[in-house]
């Protein structure tokens, strides 16, 4: 006997989602989520402590002692973390770590909101510029057509603020957005202009952010704090204030937070039945369960897998060919920082406002591309540690007066690169190193393909010139090397696919080796389009879980 129709394992994007539309079904639901319910006080606005600069930790989890991971010191460019043997342990706020949050709502609760669908081409990377060695580039099994009624039930539902007009990159739009792009600030209507003297197609970036009143809550203040932090009015659309929500008003879903999922529980016959966890008072409990969905990110979902190893999988649950872990990716983000002879800053937010596609596909001798925006306003540290001109004084009253005299002059462009899919970047378990609840730790190895890294660079020269064009009399940025990616929007870890051999999951998210697990976050992504893609994880998990309530 059960104790529920579902368990879904992690509150972020995909798994809000799925206890939305399972719940909204009649079937009965329990969510668990490892982090905490925060408040926005809780999350806080400490400029040293946030998901963009964690200098001293994170605002949303997961805590800095207790959940380490590993990293082979050849994945990353820098030394990082404390060296233990071939191995380097790492902090969740220590680069290399590849963090996401940790809280109800995860990411979604401090992210930027950019909420863009991926393009036809996105689907089909491999037939569009073939398979460079060394990696694993692949068609997805699904195309933009089977996701375009779950993109828009995503912009219409969780609520995106935009101007579809001006999507020319995309096909025609059949249903707007439901609000109106947010106002544009001072720096995107320079940015504008320098598109304008390019002749290179400008869009306004949709976001999960109202700009009206929407589904019960309060238009956009254009505060200055929102990417890395949480909203002080809650117009930032997350799952913690649109779809968990409503699966708990459904009446069929409980949520339960600070519970770690130790393992998968499973039958000899190969059926999963339920969750080990290690509750919020340190005691271990197990729940049973008809179906089970996995959204715990493209890490910690394939490190659940892993270490839920049986007697008829020793290699992990839904590993027999060796593909869980594999092809981690995320996103690269080339781009340049300018200084302009006038202010820039007219202290409005939320940030990103306009962006081009004119370089996401046909870059000659290159695989796929990215788009461009103008960034995110950041806090005056992370400009002095990130964004800081190479040749200015960094200390002393030199340097406070080129902060004064310049901090609202400058702004970066920056964008996501397609990456080209590694099947040598991965996650596997180390058990050597366990976390808090004394369970093996995600190593991670590998380095993105150099494809990735040629794309970067022509994407970084691309941000320079665009800045010229707007007016910067000086710019400046890294060049792109080459490193373990899935930093920025990890993905790939389960990757779907219609044959077992080469993929985790079918073109539904179903685990091909189990009827009843299915995935709901980024880790079936075969590719990660050249755009943020938590839209493309909503509308996945849509589509996921209402073929799960329709085959019931």
């Amino acid at each position: 006997m059960s104790d529920y129709d579902a368990i879904v394992v992690g509150s972020g994007a995909g798994g809000g989602v799925a206890a939305a539309v399972l719940a909204e079904a009649g079937k009965s639901v329990l969510l668990l989520e490892r982090g905490r319910a925060l408040s926005f006080e809780q999350v806080g606005r400490d400029h040293l402590r946030n998901q963009r600069l964690a200098v001293y930790g994170h605002n949303a989890g997961p805590d800095i002692e207790g959940n380490p991971r590993t990293l082979d010191p050849a994945s990353f460019p820098i030394p990082v973390g404390k060296q233990q043997g071939a191995q380097r342990i790492l902090r969740p706020h220590e680069p290399g770590y590849q963090n996401n949050a940790a809280c109800v709502g995860s990411g979604t609760r401090v992210y930027a909101g950019q909420a863009w669908r991926f393009m036809p081409q996105d689907f089909r990377m491999a037939s569009e510029y073939g398979v460079p060695e060394g990696s694993s580039l692949a068609d997805w099994p699904i195309s933009y057509a089977d996701l375009l009624p779950y993109y828009e039930r995503v912009e219409w539902e969780v609520g995106v603020s935009g101007d579809h007009s001006s999507m020319t990159h995309l096909p025609a739009y059949d249903m707007p957005y439901p609000m109106p792009a947010l106002p544009l600030p001072q720096k995107s209507k320079v940015h504008q202009s320098g598109l304008a003297a390019l002749g290179w197609q400008s869009l306004r970036v949709p976001r999960l952010i109202n700009s009206v009143g929407y589904n019960g809550r309060p238009a956009c203040i254009n505060c200055q704090h929102c990417v890395g932090f949480a909203c002080p009015v809650d117009a930032k659309n997350g799952s913690h204030n649109t779809t968990i929500p409503r699966a708990l008003q459904s009446g069929n879903c409980s949520l339960r937070s600070e519970v770690m999922v130790e393992r998968l529980m499973c039958s000899g016959g190969g059926t999963v039945t339920g969750v080990h966890i290690i509750n919020e008072l340190g005691l271990r409990e197990s729940i049973r369960a008809d179906v089970v969905l996995l959204s715990c990110g493209a890490v910690e979902t394939a490190r659940l897998l892993l270490n839920s190893a049986t007697a008829q999988e020793p290699s992990g649950i839904g590993n027999q060919s060796d593909q869980v872990g594999r092809h981690l990716q995320g996103h690269y983000y080339p781009g340049a920082v300018g200084i302009f002879p006038e202010k820039m800053y007219d202290g409005l937010g939320p940030g990103c406002s306009v962006a081009t596609c004119e370089f996401n596909h046909g870059n000659a001798g290159l695989i796929g591309g990215g788009m461009l925006t103008d960034e995110d306003i950041v806090t005056p540290i992370t400009f002095w540690k990130r964004d800081y001109p190479p040749d200015a004084p960094r200390w002393g009253l030199a340097a406070k007066q080129f902060m004064r005299e310049n901090f609202c002059r400058i702004n970066d462009i920056k964008g996501p690169v397609q990456e080209i899919p590694n099947p040598d970047a991965r996650v596997q378990v180390n058990p050597a190193v366990r976390d808090r609840y004394g369970i093996p730790v995600a190593h991670l190895s590998g380095t993105s393909h150099p494809e990735t890294v040629r794309t970067a660079t022509f994407m970084r020269e691309r941000a320079i010139e665009w800045l010229r064009a707007s007016g910067a009399v000086k710019v400046w940025g890294q060049q792109p090397r080459q490193y373990l990616s899935g930093g920025q929007h990890q993905a790939g870890t389960c990757r779907m696919g219609e044959d077992p051999a080469h993929s985790v999951v079918d073109s539904f998210c179903r685990v091909h080796s189990h009827s009843n697990l299915f995935i709901a976050d980024a880790s079936p992504h075969v590719s990660n389009g050249g755009f943020n893609p938590v839209e493309t994880i909503m509308a996945l998990a849509w589509r996921t879980t209402e073929n799960i309530v329709a085959s019931w």
